[in-house]
Parts: structure tokens; C-alpha cells; sequence
């Protein structure tokens, strides 16, 4: 079982593409009016995680879709039912008091399904109309809203498609979508050890969610998604219990000397470091290790794992 708290500083940048559309404002990408800055929401980051966990590490999760031979999609109390298994057989609802479908479900969808252990999850039980309850797990892993850490430009490309835009007509249709020139975006998150226990979170879970976090943002191959690249992800494991720095995110800056708006890569600018550093080398008695990985063409004002190596912290370098 997770026994340390930890916390998580991921970064990573896009080039034209839109890196999480708002529904309710034609899908553009999401835009903080009074900044200017690009903002993600945590839930796109957990999508990007689930995806990768079950289709490369094949490992299963609770929250996906799933259709049945009529294409009609599962609603929550279906999947949740899936879980009403004991010694590999399905148990009928008929069977059981409500109370041990609980039971069964918990304990099959904590052992079975990874996402619910990192994020949590609500379980709608039903076993008829007038018997229901729920299941509440809170996740032991966190995120803030993901933030660039620059304003950044909205682009509206408008192309013509490769079909006619109705029977009998000489006229295609016409696509438009909104997109970011580019934009260098910081995840702050937190593995929190006391929920661990509710959802029975591992060592080893972590360390497939900090390959998710990785790897799935290179893994995302949708025309709106592709062309993410991580460039930087840290994981602050602590030794003493209940302690955290807090917002990691706020000890690190961009510096560059082009206009925010102008930036289009990586190599135009720099990130500073030194109050992250020197944050860690302050606390750094109450830090049993540092877990990090940088992008090779990725520019901090410093070596990180030489800077911190200097102030007596252990640093694990990760390789995925």
C-alpha cells in the first residue's frame, strides 16, 4: 500500500492544435479572459492517463464507453454491475441483499480497476426501484486546472472538406476549428496518502501513473490532440507524514525574450527553476526522494538533478 504523500509537477507543450475545447463556446480552447493563458481542465489530463493504462498497459478501468450489441452506451449503474462478480461468476441481483451488492462491487471494482483507485470514483447501486444507494471513493490523486504559463494566441483555420455538403450538390462542406499557435502548460497535482487507503492505491500504481502522465501525452493521436510533447515531470515523495509543500507550480516562471503571444517552440525560451530549487533544499529533511524526467530540448535555468543532488536530495531519474 501508498505509504508516502507525494507531489506531482508536469509539464508539457502543444503547437497548433487545440489541447482541450470548452463544449459550451463553439470548442475553443479554453482561455483565461483576464490573462490570456491557455487552461486545461484536470479531467482531460485523467483521460489522457485512463487511455493509455488500458490500451498500452492494458490494465482495466472503470470509467470508459462501452456499448452493447445494439450500440447503446452504458449508463453508470450498468458498469458498475459489471463488478457483481464473486469467484469469477456473475451473481444475480436476485440473490443478494443491496448491502452485499455493495460489498461485492467495492471490493471487485478496487481490485480491478486502476482509475478508481488514483481518481476515485461514485458508484450508483440499484437492485430495484426501491432499493438504491452509492458508493463514494475520494481520489487519492489530484490535479489543479492545468495553466500555460504564458498568454497565449487563439487562430481560427477555416479548409474546405472532401464531401459534397448535400445529395445533388456541387458545393463540399466547410470545416473551421480554433486552435493555439503554441502553448507550454504546467499540471500541479497531489497523491494523497490517507485516501489511498479508502481506494487501496499502490506503489506500483503511482509509477504507472506517472508513465500515464508520460507517455499518454505521447500518445495521443487524434487530429485535435496530436503533436503533445511532456517535457518536464517531477514527483516530490515525502518522508514525513501528512506534509506538503504546496503549489509547485508557482516556483517556476518562463522567461523569453519574445512577446508571449509570439512564442512557437521550446527554444524560445527559458524556465527558471531556482525557486523550485531552492524550495526543495529548504524542506529538504522532509523529502525522501525526487522522481524526475526532463525533455532533452527542454531549457531550465539550471540542472536540475545536479542542483539538487548539491543540497543533499535524492533524485531518481525516470526512465519510460
Amino acid at each position: 500500500m501508498l505509504k508516502n504523500r507525494s507531489e506531482i509537477l508536469f509539464l508539457y507543450d502543444v503547437q497548433w492544435i487545440n489541447p482541450n475545447g470548452d463544449p459550451v463556446d463553439e470548442n475553443k480552447p479554453r482561455i483565461d479572459e483576464e490573462t490570456g493563458r491557455n487552461i486545461v481542465t484536470d479531467v482531460r489530463l485523467k483521460r489522457t492517463v485512463r487511455d493509455f493504462l488500458h490500451q498500452y498497459k492494458e490494465k482495466e478501468i472503470f470509467i470508459r464507453e462501452i456499448a452493447d450489441e445494439n450500440d447503446y452506451i452504458q449508463d453508470a449503474k450498468q458498469r458498475a454491475e459489471d463488478f457483481l462478480v464473486e469467484n469469477g461468476e456473475k451473481v444475480k441481483k436476485s440473490d443478494v441483499t443491496l448491502a452485499k451488492m455493495k460489498e461485492i462491487i467495492n471490493q471487485q471494482v478496487l481490485s480491478s480497476c486502476i482509475d478508481v483507485r488514483l481518481f476515485g470514483v461514485t458508484l450508483p447501486i440499484e437492485k430495484s426501484n426501491k432499493e438504491k444507494s452509492s458508493i463514494t471513493h475520494t481520489g487519492p490523486v489530484q490535479f489543479k486546472m492545468g495553466q500555460s504559463l504564458h498568454s497565449v494566441k487563439l487562430e481560427y483555420i477555416k479548409g474546405t472538406g472532401a464531401f459534397a455538403s448535400g445529395s445533388n450538390s456541387s458545393q463540399k462542406t466547410f470545416r473551421e476549428e480554433y486552435v493555439l499557435p503554441y502553448s507550454i502548460i504546467a499540471f500541479y497535482g497531489i497523491v494523497n496518502e490517507e485516501a489511498a487507503k479508502s481506494t487501496k492505491l499502490t506503489e506500483e500504481d503511482v509509477q504507472l501513473l506517472l508513465e500515464g502522465i508520460w507517455n499518454g501525452t505521447k500518445s495521443l493521436i487524434s487530429r485535435s490532440k496530436v503533436g503533445q510533447v511532456p517535457r518536464m515531470l517531477l514527483n516530490v515523495v515525502y518522508k514525513e507524514k501528512h506534509f506538503q509543500i504546496g503549489e509547485l507550480d508557482k516556483y517556476i516562471k518562463l522567461h523569453s525574450e519574445k512577446v508571449d503571444e509570439e512564442i512557437r517552440d521550446v527554444q524560445d525560451f527559458v524556465i527558471d527553476v531556482e525557486p523550485l530549487i531552492n524550495i526543495l533544499a529548504k524542506h529538504q529533511h522532509k523529502i525522501e526522494r525526487i522522481e524526475l524526467t526532463v525533455d532533452e530540448r527542454f531549457q531550465l535555468s539550471s540542472n536540475l538533478v545536479q542542483e539538487l543532488n548539491s543540497h543533499g536530495l535524492v533524485v531518481k531519474e525516470l526512465s519510460f
